[in-house]
């Protein structure tokens, strides 16, 4: 029976994918085999040797020590495209918020409460304050086409408007669920260059970090009216402060507020609303519960943000998986313990990424500890299972 320690309040349809299977699930949980949270901080965490995985029930995992987790042979879930729906709908608001004050129209109405019968005079002669521009025709640029990228590319084609997409590491699957009609930018200057409205949809890591900055605002048309429902630090804060000052944004709309961005001019800040839907948390729950479960029954790896995504059906009575750095020779030297024995490989697969790699063999019959110790004691190998 595996151990499954929640970090926050999950949704009940994630706990009962884990407890159906005969998952022990709780927030007391000693020597847990895997963690399932949202955002609960895990960095500076203390994490027990039977940690196996971490399920984050979200598409962000920068509340994660990912590093640390990758050299530990912890391998990291998220779980993209569950919340892309409920973030899809919000960026229509948005859009929308974007390009007429609404929230300044209600709260001047509000302020009118007590006028009486002047109202709709008053309403009459008050609205073009303010009044903004139709979508209808405008370009959206929209940076990041992943699952949530996509689906307000393909919306916003609907709505009326020209649709620009720039992605260097678009995916397959990915182009694939993109409307024909969005054409695609080769580089961020083109698409800053020809865009009405920009909506960033890009994972927060290094490469992203104040990817909107002096310079791409600089880029950017007088009057661009921006949406980020990726991270705060994608955007560079001072630079988009001096970006409205100066008139080149027209409004910025974040879900990601911060003391300085909150009552700035022609700022509209939410409290990280994108995947804030009972819907989206189910989805998040259960695609990071049946992730976790696939790992830990089976060593297959689906969406992972640390390690190479690996699924292999079963053949054979076990199955050997290791965790290693991605260096010459590895598979030669597991194989070889394996072929000293006389074990034979019924199905192997190996998949690298980045400086690390993940190596599944099943096997024609059982292996012991002494098998899996030796190959656990090797240099550059950070987990041995044997499943």
């Amino acid at each position: 029976m595996f151990k499954i320690r929640t970090m926050n309040a999950i949704s009940p349809h994630g706990i009962e994918a884990l407890e159906k299977r005969g998952c022990a699930v709780g927030e007391d949980l000693d020597a847990p085999d895997a963690l399932l949270v949202r955002s609960a901080e895990l960095h500076g965490a203390s994490f027990p040797p039977s940690l196996l995985a971490i399920g984050r029930a979200g598409a962000g995992t920068n509340n994660i020590p990912v590093a640390d987790c990758t050299e530990r042979g912890v391998v990291v879930f998220n779980a993209p495209g569950a919340n892309a729906e409920a973030v899809k709908e919000l960026e229509l608001c948005e859009l929308v918020m974007a390009s007429r004050d609404v929230l300044g129209s209600i709260a001047w109405v509000q302020s009118i409460a007590g006028e009486g019968e002047r109202i709709p005079e008053l309403v009459e002669t008050g609205k073009n304050d303010f009044a903004g521009p139709e979508l209808l025709g405008k370009t959206l640029g929209v940076i990041g086409l992943g699952a949530t990228g996509a689906l307000i590319a393909n919306i916003a084609l609907e709505l009326g408007m020209t649709v620009v997409g720039f992605d260097p590491f678009l995916s397959v699957d990915a182009a694939w669920r993109l409307s024909r009609e969005v054409s695609r930018a080769d580089s961020l200057e083109e698409l800053c260059e020809k865009a009405d409205y920009i909506s960033l949809n890009v994972p927060y890591n290094e490469e992203t970090r104040r990817l909107i900055d002096a310079r791409a605002l600089g880029m950017m048309k007088e009057g661009v009216r921006i949406i980020n429902e990726s991270r705060a630090e994608v955007v560079d804060d001072e630079a988009m402060l001096a970006a409205l000052e100066s008139g080149r944004v027209a409004r910025y709309v974040t879900d990601f507020p911060n003391a300085r961005l909150i009552g700035a001019k022609n700022v509209i800040a939410m409290p990280h609303l994108g995947a804030c839907t009972p819907e989206s948390e189910d989805r998040c729950a259960v695609m990071a519960a049946n992730q976790l479960w696939d790992y830990l029954k089976n060593g297959n790896i689906k969406n992972s943000v640390n390690l190479p995504d690996l699924t292999l059906s079963r053949m054979g009575v076990c199955r050997l998986c290791v965790i290693h750095r991605n260096v010459p020779r590895m598979i030669t030297r597991i194989l070889d313990f394996i072929s000293a024995r006389n074990i034979n490989v019924e199905h192997m697969m190996n998949k690298p990424r980045g400086a690390y790699a993940y190596t599944v063999v099943d096997l024609g019959e059982p292996i012991g500890e002494d098998v899996a110790g030796s190959i656990r004691a090797m240099s550059d190998v950070l987990r041995v299972r044997v499943i």
